[in-house]
Protein backbone atom coordinates (compact mmCIF):
# COMPACT_ATOMS: atom_id res chain seq x y z
CA UNK A 1 0.00 0.00 0.00
CA UNK A 2 3.03 2.04 0.10
CA UNK A 3 2.57 2.77 -3.59
CA UNK A 4 -1.37 3.47 -3.60
CA UNK A 5 -2.35 6.97 -3.49
CA UNK A 6 -3.84 8.22 -0.12
CA UNK A 7 -7.68 8.10 -0.17
CA UNK A 8 -9.63 9.69 2.55
CA UNK A 9 -12.38 7.21 3.87
CA UNK A 10 -14.38 7.32 6.75
CA UNK A 11 -14.33 3.66 7.05
CA UNK A 12 -12.18 0.12 6.79
CA UNK A 13 -14.77 -0.91 4.22
CA UNK A 14 -14.72 1.91 1.84
CA UNK A 15 -10.53 2.55 1.87
CA UNK A 16 -10.92 -1.74 0.53
CA UNK A 17 -13.34 -0.38 -2.00
CA UNK A 18 -11.53 3.13 -3.13
CA UNK A 19 -8.12 0.84 -3.41
CA UNK A 20 -9.45 -2.64 -4.75
CA UNK A 21 -11.19 -0.56 -7.84
CA UNK A 22 -8.61 1.92 -8.88
CA UNK A 23 -5.43 0.16 -7.70
CA UNK A 24 -4.09 0.04 -11.27
CA UNK A 25 -5.04 3.66 -12.34
CA UNK A 26 -3.43 7.26 -11.87
CA UNK A 27 -5.45 9.37 -10.11
CA UNK A 28 -5.38 13.58 -10.83
CA UNK A 29 -5.25 15.62 -8.16
CA UNK A 30 -8.51 18.48 -8.44
CA UNK A 31 -9.62 21.32 -6.67
CA UNK A 32 -13.36 22.41 -6.55
CA UNK A 33 -13.94 19.60 -9.65
CA UNK A 34 -11.38 21.19 -12.24
CA UNK A 35 -8.38 19.58 -13.28
CA UNK A 36 -4.98 21.36 -12.74
CA UNK A 37 -4.80 22.50 -16.97
CA UNK A 38 -8.15 23.83 -15.72
CA UNK A 39 -6.98 25.45 -12.76
CA UNK A 40 -4.10 27.01 -14.61
CA UNK A 41 -6.08 28.12 -16.95
CA UNK A 42 -8.91 29.97 -15.26
CA UNK A 43 -5.33 31.72 -12.91
CA UNK A 44 -4.04 33.11 -16.24
CA UNK A 45 -7.29 34.06 -17.37
CA UNK A 46 -7.60 36.21 -13.74
CA UNK A 47 -4.02 36.99 -14.49
CA UNK A 48 -4.91 38.69 -17.68
CA UNK A 49 -8.12 40.38 -17.10
CA UNK A 50 -6.04 42.22 -13.64
CA UNK A 51 -2.82 43.27 -16.14
CA UNK A 52 -5.79 44.42 -18.86
CA UNK A 53 -7.98 45.97 -16.57
CA UNK A 54 -4.82 47.43 -13.94
CA UNK A 55 -3.59 48.70 -17.51
CA UNK A 56 -6.49 51.20 -17.81
CA UNK A 57 -6.91 51.22 -14.53
CA UNK A 58 -2.93 52.35 -14.34
CA UNK A 59 -3.69 54.54 -17.41
CA UNK A 60 -6.27 56.40 -15.33
CA UNK A 61 -3.96 57.00 -12.29
CA UNK A 62 -1.33 58.17 -14.72
CA UNK A 63 -3.42 60.55 -16.18
CA UNK A 64 -4.33 61.41 -12.88
CA UNK A 65 -1.70 61.88 -11.56
CA UNK A 66 -0.40 63.43 -14.79
CA UNK A 67 -2.70 65.98 -14.50
CA UNK A 68 -1.86 66.68 -10.27
CA UNK A 69 1.39 66.72 -11.74
CA UNK A 70 0.56 69.60 -14.08
CA UNK A 71 -1.28 71.29 -11.43
CA UNK A 72 1.29 71.01 -9.37
CA UNK A 73 4.11 72.48 -11.51
CA UNK A 74 1.46 75.36 -12.69
CA UNK A 75 1.44 76.38 -9.18
CA UNK A 76 5.20 75.81 -8.52
CA UNK A 77 5.47 77.95 -11.03
CA UNK A 78 3.03 80.61 -9.75
CA UNK A 79 4.78 80.52 -6.59
CA UNK A 80 8.13 81.21 -7.84
CA UNK A 81 6.49 84.02 -9.74
CA UNK A 82 4.73 85.20 -6.82
CA UNK A 83 8.46 84.91 -4.49
CA UNK A 84 10.10 86.71 -6.92
CA UNK A 85 7.88 89.39 -6.71
CA UNK A 86 7.91 89.08 -2.89
CA UNK A 87 11.38 89.53 -2.99
CA UNK A 88 11.47 92.72 -5.44
CA UNK A 89 8.85 94.20 -3.05
CA UNK A 90 10.98 93.82 -0.17
CA UNK A 91 14.53 94.36 -1.56
CA UNK A 92 12.31 98.33 -2.71
CA UNK A 93 10.72 98.66 1.04
CA UNK A 94 14.65 97.79 2.13
CA UNK A 95 15.85 100.07 -0.21
CA UNK A 96 12.97 102.81 1.02
CA UNK A 97 13.73 102.34 4.38
CA UNK A 98 16.95 103.10 4.18
CA UNK A 99 16.30 105.83 2.01
CA UNK A 100 14.02 106.81 4.93
CA UNK A 101 16.57 106.20 7.55
CA UNK A 102 18.79 108.36 5.43
CA UNK A 103 16.04 111.24 5.16
CA UNK A 104 15.38 110.86 8.73
CA UNK A 105 19.01 111.30 10.18
CA UNK A 106 19.22 114.43 7.36
CA UNK A 107 16.07 116.00 9.30
CA UNK A 108 17.61 114.97 12.60
CA UNK A 109 20.87 117.11 11.64
CA UNK A 110 19.77 119.56 10.00
CA UNK A 111 16.87 120.09 13.28
CA UNK A 112 20.00 120.33 15.27
CA UNK A 113 21.96 122.59 13.39
CA UNK A 114 18.59 124.64 13.04
CA UNK A 115 18.22 124.17 16.88
CA UNK A 116 21.82 125.85 17.62
CA UNK A 117 21.44 128.38 15.15
CA UNK A 118 18.59 129.86 17.05
CA UNK A 119 20.01 129.10 19.92
CA UNK A 120 22.74 131.29 19.07
CA UNK A 121 20.93 133.62 17.83
CA UNK A 122 18.81 133.92 21.14
CA UNK A 123 22.12 134.14 22.98
CA UNK A 124 23.18 137.22 20.51
CA UNK A 125 19.85 138.95 21.12
CA UNK A 126 19.66 138.31 24.40
CA UNK A 127 23.22 139.63 24.65
CA UNK A 128 21.86 142.23 22.61
CA UNK A 129 18.91 143.06 24.41
CA UNK A 130 20.69 143.19 27.63
CA UNK A 131 23.31 146.14 26.45
CA UNK A 132 20.87 147.70 24.86
CA UNK A 133 18.45 148.02 28.21
CA UNK A 134 21.85 148.69 30.45
CA UNK A 135 22.65 151.76 27.71
CA UNK A 136 19.72 152.84 28.46
CA UNK A 137 19.55 152.64 32.43
CA UNK A 138 23.03 154.39 32.40
CA UNK A 139 21.15 156.76 29.73
CA UNK A 140 18.43 157.13 32.75
CA UNK A 141 20.96 157.23 35.01
CA UNK A 142 23.30 159.72 33.86
CA UNK A 143 19.77 161.69 32.15
CA UNK A 144 18.88 161.87 36.03
CA UNK A 145 22.53 162.62 37.23
CA UNK A 146 22.20 165.66 35.19
CA UNK A 147 18.70 166.86 36.08
CA UNK A 148 20.04 166.29 39.32
CA UNK A 149 23.23 168.42 38.84
CA UNK A 150 21.02 170.70 36.88
CA UNK A 151 18.50 170.94 40.05
CA UNK A 152 21.63 171.30 41.90
CA UNK A 153 23.06 174.15 39.83
CA UNK A 154 19.43 175.84 39.64
CA UNK A 155 19.07 175.66 43.43
CA UNK A 156 22.82 177.19 43.61
CA UNK A 157 22.35 180.12 41.43
CA UNK A 158 18.44 180.39 43.51
CA UNK A 159 20.50 180.36 46.44
CA UNK A 160 22.78 182.37 45.25
CA UNK A 161 20.97 184.95 43.73
CA UNK A 162 18.83 185.38 47.15
CA UNK A 163 22.07 185.16 49.29
CA UNK A 164 23.38 188.19 46.63
CA UNK A 165 19.58 190.19 47.60
CA UNK A 166 19.56 189.83 50.99
CA UNK A 167 23.72 191.17 50.89
CA UNK A 168 23.04 194.09 48.85
CA UNK A 169 19.45 194.53 50.48
CA UNK A 170 21.82 194.38 54.34
CA UNK A 171 24.45 196.96 52.28
CA UNK A 172 22.27 198.75 50.37
CA UNK A 173 21.54 202.73 50.90
CA UNK A 174 21.41 205.18 48.89
CA UNK A 175 24.76 206.41 47.75
CA UNK A 176 25.03 202.99 46.72
CA UNK A 177 21.86 202.95 45.19
CA UNK A 178 22.51 205.67 42.81
CA UNK A 179 26.14 205.00 41.92
CA UNK A 180 24.37 201.06 40.54
CA UNK A 181 21.53 202.85 39.00
CA UNK A 182 24.31 205.15 36.84
CA UNK A 183 26.53 202.61 36.08
CA UNK A 184 23.41 200.42 35.02
CA UNK A 185 22.28 203.32 32.93
CA UNK A 186 25.81 203.92 31.16
CA UNK A 187 26.04 200.36 30.46
CA UNK A 188 23.15 200.93 28.08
Amino acid sequence: MVDAPQVFATSPAEVQATVGADAGKHVEPELLGLAPYQIVSLAMLVLLLVVFLGAKVHRAIAANLDSRIAVIRSQLEEAKVLRAEAEALRDEYAGKLAGAEADAAALIARAEHEAAVILDKARADGDDMVARRQRLAEERIAGAEREAVDALRTRAATAAAEASRLLIASRRDETTERRLADDLIASL
